[in-house]
């Protein structure tokens, strides 16, 4: 990369900076090499430098990136972080000062918190707290003091009230890290952007931005004003890397990105962009792993390299459709899957419950545990049906624990469950041993054990089973069984929400667009779906409900979604509705 004026000005630069520009500027680059020089100059022995951003993928797509242009020995002295991973490493040691009991904190992780609230939604941003929301707040906070369990919604908020409290805690946070990074500056919310502007007078902080990647803007807090609270707060050195694109060089992919945003169709194709239609009446399975059949064959007719490519569809019901299709068919694709993990996760949990050893003596406890374990997964869907079903599970656990069995399918279904778990020879193998329970499940016959079996399947898409099957492996090598798989199973869960380096990125992804933000690609294959809204109307599902035209955040997220990609950008659309923001694209 050419160092610039203005990049210079970034080198140079002692105080705090506010660094802009577009998707493969070169932001997160120059960011390293002002990092690199701050390191040669020379840290105090235990000090490094902290680079801060939302998701894992951005910290392991830095990471990688560090690997390329920083020597090892500097690499060292670089701390890269989650806000969740550094805001956690606060409240560990230092929750009790805001009334959690002393070395007792821990995680109340996503799909637990669903089970215990019933799946309670937060107001969207704008609306009022409902009532529910309002007591769910206040348990949550009887949770945290008493209990000691925090939800990750919580860590930005009690360690900004921590580093408000105590002079002491901040002055040791920048004598450890004496200049922070903020990655995707324009994201954060009021807590976490306060956890950072306590720490200015006391630390360089150096902010990387882009405006027009803001898509989170819907989440309270979030908003364009964040751009002006950073000027205000910090009056930093302002560097505009503009619209450079280093990302995608030789492809014109950040150029039709841009043409999204500004609303400017050029009529022409762009280099490294594709089309492909398909006929909506069909079903996923026909056109998805047919257009996936072509783009494949394209690619390898062009010379083009490809190791990793991402789908991306614009909610979590388009994933789960794309999905299907890939498993479907003869043949099925292999994927990885990201989106709402918490019945999937709440399901692991009990095959975690089923592999721990069944005692004889415990039969009406384990059999009680079992409906227990259902009923939190019911819960966390959060419907009125399942809140209902999941209090009649649980009424049929107290009356087994109370020695007085209900007579009903369920509860002798859970009952020949237990037996069969007590009956299984286990091998140590988790991947086996994880097989026989899911088998064992499914046999039962009943709907509700067979949802759990087929829930188990998205721990492989989800890229979870690997360090569940370490902490199963090491359970069994130090007592020759899985005494307590429940918590290897939820300490392997926390070590994957803070610290997975998300590197695993061969293969085939399927996510939302929300879900893409902060990774790469070589390839994306951007799916638009025709959305029914009566007997004969469709519309574009690009279009966001509720943006009016000219469509500036439908186009703000098509753009991000877009500009994930380093060397193809395929549209994959319907032949109607037509799109109001892709129809004038001659691609």
């Amino acid at each position: 990369m050419i160092i610039c004026e203005r990049r210079q000005t970034i080198l140079d630069e002692d105080g705090h900076l506010l660094i802009v520009g577009g998707p493969g500027s070169g932001k997160t680059t120059i960011a390293l090499q002002k990092a690199t020089k701050i390191i040669a100059t020379g840290l105090q022995p235990g000090q490094s430098i902290l680079f801060l951003s939302f998701s894992r993928a951005a910290v392991a797509r830095v990471a990688e990136a560090s690997s390329l242009l920083v020597d090892k020995s500097v690499r060292s002295k670089l701390s890269l972080q989650t806000f969740h991973s550094f805001c956690w490493s606060l409240l560990k040691s230092h929750g009790y000062l805001l009334g959690s009991p002393k070395g007792k904190l821990k995680i109340l992780l996503p799909q637990d918190e669903k089970a215990l609230s019933g799946g309670v939604k937060a107001p969207q941003k704008g609306e009022r707290p409902t009532a529910e929301w309002l007591a769910w707040q206040a348990e949550r906070e009887r949770l945290f003091a008493e209990e000691g369990q925090i939800c990750f919604d919580w860590f930005a908020p009690k360690s900004s009230e921590l580093l408000e409290r105590c002079q002491l805690l901040r002055e040791l946070v920048a004598d450890s890290y004496p200049v922070i990074i903020v990655d995707e500056a324009q994201d954060t919310g009021n807590t976490a952007w306060s956890c950072i502007e306590k720490l200015a007078d006391l630390c360089q902080i150096i902010c990387l931005a882009d405006l027009d990647q803001q898509i989170f803007d819907h989440l309270e807090g979030v908003g364009p004003e964040r751009i002006d609270h950073i000027k205000d707060a910090l009056s930093p050195v302002f560097v505009d890397l503009g619209s450079d694109n280093n990302r995608s060089p030789g492809t014109e992919i950040a150029v039709f990105g841009n043409d999204i945003l500004a609303k400017t169709p050029r009529r022409a194709p762009y280099a490294g962009v594709g089309r492909i239609l398909y006929d909506p009446r069909h079903e996923p399975i026909q056109w998805m792993r047919a257009a996936l059949g072509r783009f494949y064959a394209g690619a390898k007719a062009d010379g083009l390299r490809v190791e990793n490519i991402a789908i991306l569809a614009t909610t979590g019901s388009g994933v789960a459709k794309i999905s299907a299709a890939l498993n479907g068919g003869a043949k099925p694709i292999p994927h990885k899957v990201l989106f709402d993990e918490a019945a999937v996760l709440l399901s692991a949990r009990l095959a975690a419950f089923l592999l721990e050893p069944k005692l004889p003596e415990r039969r009406a406890v384990d059999i009680a545990t079992c409906l227990e374990l259902l009923a939190l997964i019911r819960r966390a869907d959060g419907s009125a049906t399942a809140i209902r079903e999941a209090a009649t599970y649980l009424k049929w656990s107290a009356s087994i624990a109370g020695g007085k069995p209900p007579k009903t399918n369920l509860a002798r279904s859970a009952e020949a469950l237990i037996d069969g778990a007590a009956g299984l020879v286990l091998t140590g193998d988790p991947g086996r041993d994880w097989i026989q329970i899911k088998t064992l499940l499914y046999r039962t016959g009943v709907t509700e054990f067979k949802q759990v079996a087929g829930a188990l399947d998205y721990l492989i898409a989800f890229n979870r089973g690997k360090r569940i099957s370490a902490s199963l492996s090491e359970m069994w090598m130090t007592t020759g069984a899985y005494t307590t798989a429940r918590q290897g199973l939820d300490n392997a869960l926390v070590q994957d929400q803070l610290l997975a380096d998300g590197n695993d990125t061969q293969g085939i992804h399927v996510m939302t667009i929300h879900k893409s933000k902060g990774k790469q690609f070589d390839a994306v294959i951007l799916v638009r779906e025709s959305i029914r809204q009566g007997a004969r109307e469709f519309r574009s599902s690009l279009v966001w409900r509720g943006d009016e035209a000219p469509y500036d955040r439908s186009r703000k997220i098509l753009r991000v979604g877009i500009t994930r990609a380093r060397r193809y950008v395929l549209m994959l659309e319907p032949t109607f509705p037509a799109c109001p923001i892709m129809s004038e694209h001659r691609l």
